[in-house]
């Protein structure tokens, strides 16, 4: 897939205006402000796919945080839980360095993209069923571009959103009940695929110990350990024979 065809994808979602609630409070916020970043100018608007492609890695939260993605305009940045999900990137290999400030702070992912099931800060930090489903193509469109070897989901809601895309898209069957998500919880999808259950790093867990950087580091590491299995399953390209000198 052509670069111009992910960055017409990014376009689309940072220009959708589907969720009038989310919109308005995205705009609300951005308005308001915390007391710390009053002096910045906030994004207060969808927000798009980190990483470029090829990425066998697809990490899946929630969504944006209201004063994280939704002032700097990168997901995860600027925020705690994307302190935790940098670091962890940095030193599994999936990013070049474990800062998230900005959207000029020189990150680069390598093999991986990180997305969110619903693309605007919500609220409390609770979309409707409604606005998920609204936020459904988006994400549809992200795996399929995408064609991750790995999908980390980090929480239930992800998790269960993941699960409902591979039966609808024929990597599962319709079973049930489904699995259930728990930290480390694994699920083979077709093709060699899999789907890894991760706590998100929201402070609600983090400052509470129910998601330490030792176990967030666990489940990168079984992230590392599919996608080199599928590198030995997958068979290489032929290459090309040299052409014979007329």
């Amino acid at each position: 897939m052509s670069r111009s065809t992910w960055a017409s994808l990014n376009r689309s979602v940072e220009g959708c205006r589907k969720c009038d609630r989310l919109i308005e409070h995205c705009r609300h916020i951005a308005k308001v402000k915390r007391k710390a970043y009053a002096d910045q100018k906030y994004w207060g608007k969808p927000v798009v796919n980190l990483g470029q492609l090829p990425a066998r890695l697809l990490v899946i939260g929630l969504a944006p945080g209201a004063h994280g993605a939704n002032r700097t305009g990168r997901m995860f940045t600027g925020d705690r839980s994307g302190d935790w999900l940098f670091r962890a990137l940095h030193r599994a290999g999936f990013a070049n360095q474990p800062l998230s400030t900005d959207r000029q702070d020189g990150l680069k992912l390598a093999d991986c993209v990180v997305t969110n099931i619903c693309r605007c800060a919500p609220p409390d930090n609770k979309p409707s069923s409604e606005e998920v489903k609204q936020c459904e193509p988006f994400f549809n469109r992200t795996i399929e571009f995408c064609q991750p070897v790995v999908f980390l989901a980090l929480g239930g809601l992800a998790w269960k959103s993941t699960i409902k895309w591979a039966i609808e898209n024929n990597h599962l069957p319709p079973i049930k009940p489904r699995p259930k998500f728990a930290h480390g919880a694994e699920l083979e999808l077709s093709d060699n695929r899999w789907l890894i259950g991760s706590y998100h790093p929201s402070q609600q867990n983090t400052f509470t110990g129910r998601l330490t950087e030792p176990m967030f580091d666990r489940v990168f590491k079984q992230a590392r350990k599919k996608i080199d299995r599928y590198e030995r399953r997958t068979p290489a390209s032929p290459k090309p024979k040299p052409k014979r000198k007329a």
